[in-house]
């Protein structure tokens, strides 16, 4: 059960696309919006079904599900029901990467009228934006007598400092949605190339061409991540989506701990990441120093 025991006067709010594991919402009582994915006809809210259902879906139809952000009438649904339930509340919105889905928008229009709503764009993604919601409900538990602005002051620090990397076993999911050529994921298969996925000022951009196994790479990526960047050594977010392998994870494990990271959390990607990265795939999430 949550740890509330009071009526709250700041409720957070994200996207099922943060991925924010369940315990963890629950335990800070942060509010989910759905994002979407859909399945040939049918769509989906996202977080309504476990990610291996994308894989399975591709695998079984050659077909690659399609997203889609949070639409104003989620956040109006939302809205309406944390105001009824607590009406003195107020939210602060941190939200997926604006320049990649709709939801920011979808938020400020259904938003229109409602004093009590503010939003941030958190310019991250996954475990990125999971980790700035999870670290801004740590502050305001330390902070209970915050007001909402300085709630929205404390939490643009987080932002600037979050930093997010990604690699995805393969280019396949990256081919079938038209990201790469067919050539350039054969060529990627042949070569064992990994594009290093960066998320800068909320894109999502390929700046390297790792070779090698994930084996290799992803404890190695851990390591060289963290120096380029100067992370935190006090907590390191992991991304992963369907099909990471274990002895995967016991290397990583290894080399965050080798690298001096107190805590590890490991987030499993929802439908959003998965659909664009793929099985197997593994990302890097902290904060620079």
């Amino acid at each position: 059960m949550s740890e509330q025991t009071k009526d709250p006067s700041i409720l957070l709010m994200a996207e099922t696309g943060a991925d924010i594991p369940p315990a963890l919402a629950e335990r800070y009582n942060i509010q989910i919006v759905p994002m979407h994915v859909t399945f040939g006809d049918e769509t989906r809210d996202d977080g309504d079904f476990p990610s291996e259902e994308i894989c399975a879906f591709y695998d079984r139809t050659g077909i690659l599900p399609k997203t889609s952000g949070s639409t104003p009438e989620d956040f109006t649904k939302a809205f309406d029901a944390l105001h009824a339930k607590w009406p003195d509340a107020q939210i602060l919105y941190l939200a997926y990467s604006s320049v990649t889905t709709c939801s920011y928008q979808s938020a400020q229009i259904a938003a229109e009228g409602r004093d009590y709503v503010v939003s941030l764009d958190t310019k991250m993604v996954c475990a990125g934006q999971c980790a700035i919601v999870v670290s801004m409900a740590r502050l305001l538990e330390e902070n209970p007598g915050w007001t909402i602005k300085e709630a929205a002051e404390a939490a643009k620090p987080l932002i600037e400092k979050a930093r997010m990397c990604f690699i995805p076993d393969d280019l396949e999911y990256l081919r079938a949605g038209g990201r790469v050529s067919n050539a350039v994921a054969l060529v990627g298969r042949v070569l064992g190339l990994h594009p290093l996925i960066e998320i800068q000022d909320g894109n999502l951009v390929a700046t390297k061409k790792l070779r090698g196994k994930l084996i290799k790479l992803a404890p190695q990526l851990v390591k060289d991540y963290a120096a380029e960047h100067n992370l935190d050594k006090k907590e390191l977010w992991l991304i992963w989506t369907p099909g990471f392998p274990d002895e995967v994870r016991s290397a990583v494990n290894e080399a965050a701990n080798e690298y001096g990271f107190e805590d590890v959390i490991w987030v499993k990607s929802g439908g959003v990441i998965t659909t664009h990265s793929g099985p197997s795939a593994f990302g890097v999430v902290g904060f620079a120093g």
